[in-house]
């Protein structure tokens, strides 16, 4: 058994400029609430070092692995906890739409013994308010990025 979150929106950039916000992950706290700090390049089997802040929750320390990445489209990552009884699926998925226009997907997939449980009663809603965020924070960097560069309605 599996839940998934997700969160998805329209950004009025073209795809490249997403996936360049998406692979500086240093410059991530720069815009996004939800990774407060962040190091790592993005690459297989590469270990970002992030902080995650929900709303209204202390920072939480994570190290996730990617294991799957296709420059200009996913980033994928892993986390396992509890002795592996939980298993999440982290992704952040870009998809044109055309040469000035995407849609930035964010969510995450939970599995595992223990994930959909515990993660429906304690976390739903917040992880769900955290993607909002990071997808509207997302949107409004690369929307202001690409007016910057002279692209898009100023």
């Amino acid at each position: 058994m599996t839940l998934k979150i997700e969160h998805r929106l329209g950004v009025k950039a073209p795809a490249s400029i997403v996936w360049e916000i998406l692979a500086d992950v240093p410059a991530w706290p720069r815009w996004s609430t939800l990774y407060t700090r962040a190091s790592g390049v993005i690459g297989f089997g590469e270990r970002l070092k992030l902080e995650m802040t929900l709303p209204g929750q202390a920072p939480q320390p994570i190290e996730p692995e990617i294991f799957e990445w296709e420059p200009h489209e996913v980033i994928h990552w892993k986390l396992k906890s509890m002795a592996g009884l939980i298993e999440n699926v982290r992704f952040l998925e870009v998809e044109a739409l055309s040469d000035t226009g995407c849609i930035f997907s964010n969510g995450e997939i939970y599995g595992g013994l223990m994930g959909p449980s515990r993660t429906a009663i304690k976390q739903r809603s917040l992880m769900r308010q955290g993607f909002q965020a990071l997808g509207e924070a997302m949107r409004d960097r690369a929307e202001a990025l690409w007016r910057e560069r002279g692209g898009g309605a100023t």
